[in-house]
């Protein structure tokens, strides 16, 4: 539901002004988050830098890419286009050496990329008619899986919702930073009171409670089961889309949804080494 949601309050304010308010929601949620369960709230020394460089990738870079990318495409695409990221994920880690290729994985990555050209190519086949704004979400969905690689193993250690924590908290001050030019320049009057429950949902509700309950989902029925039903998270976005955005979905665009989920849904079933 955060992309309907977010593309609403788009529609009313400018994308980094947007960021620069729902962050510090999100930044203050997952304080409280680990403040009620006794967590660690500072990160240990040594790992400063390494938070503060997982933070530029999987929040600042990302957030840029998404904020932008979703402001200048359909809804559906672009949640259609996150959901490749573990797509991305297997190819860093195969180029890292952690993951080795089978059939199966190429066979997935292959029938994703496949499926974003349908997706991007905007009716036609060629690639020089493809949205802007989808690249950028691609871009989004890359600057995560960087993320998700290379944090794996101090998230392991850590904490998921440390990490969670901590990473946001260090990209905190560049998107408040960045997003100060467009505050200044809001006519706040103009903005509804839909589109102030919009950025504290995508502040509190699809940053901090959806970390929590992804965090409880692995605890419960483990990492492999829980990661199926993320493959419903561009379905729920195509059908809020429709229905609150009226962004109807085009047979392309479902036939490129169905042939990336489908991708994904492989590569992500194979055995792994």
């Amino acid at each position: 539901m955060n992309f309907p949601v977010v593309k609403a309050v788009l529609r009313e304010m400018e994308p980094l002004a947007f960021n620069a308010l729902r962050f510090p929601c999100a930044a203050f949620a997952v304080w409280f988050l680990l403040k009620a369960q006794g967590r660690r709230l500072m990160p240990y020394r040594k790992d400063w830098w390494t938070v503060i460089a997982l933070g530029a990738a999987g929040h600042v870079i990302f957030q840029i890419c998404f904020i932008f990318g979703l402001d200048l495409t359909l809804t559906g695409n672009a949640a259609i286009l996150l959901s490749t990221t573990p797509v991305w994920v297997l190819l860093i880690s195969a180029a890292l050496g952690r993951e080795r290729f089978n059939a199966s994985i190429l066979a997935g990555v292959l029938g994703t990329l496949a499926g974003m050209v349908i997706l991007v190519t905007g009716g036609s086949h060629e690639m020089g008619s493809a949205r802007g704004g989808d690249f950028l979400v691609l871009g989004a969905a890359v600057s995560w899986s960087v993320y998700t690689v290379f944090s794996r193993r101090m998230t392991k250690r850590r904490g998921v919702l440390e990490m969670t924590a901590w990473t946001l908290w260090a990209g905190l001050p560049f998107i408040m930073l960045m997003g100060i030019p467009d505050l200044i320049r809001t006519d706040w009057g103009a903005v509804s009171a839909g589109a102030w429950l919009g950025i504290v949902y995508a502040g509190v509700f699809a940053i901090a409670v959806a970390y929590l309950l992804w965090y409880r989902g692995v605890r419960a029925i483990g990492q492999s089961r829980t990661s199926v039903y993320q493959n419903l998270v561009p379905v729920i976005a195509l059908i809020a889309a429709w229905f609150w955005l009226s962004e109807m979905p085009t047979p392309q665009q479902l036939a490129g949804a169905g042939v990336i989920l489908a991708g994904v849904v492989v590569a992500r079933r194979s055995p792994r080494r």
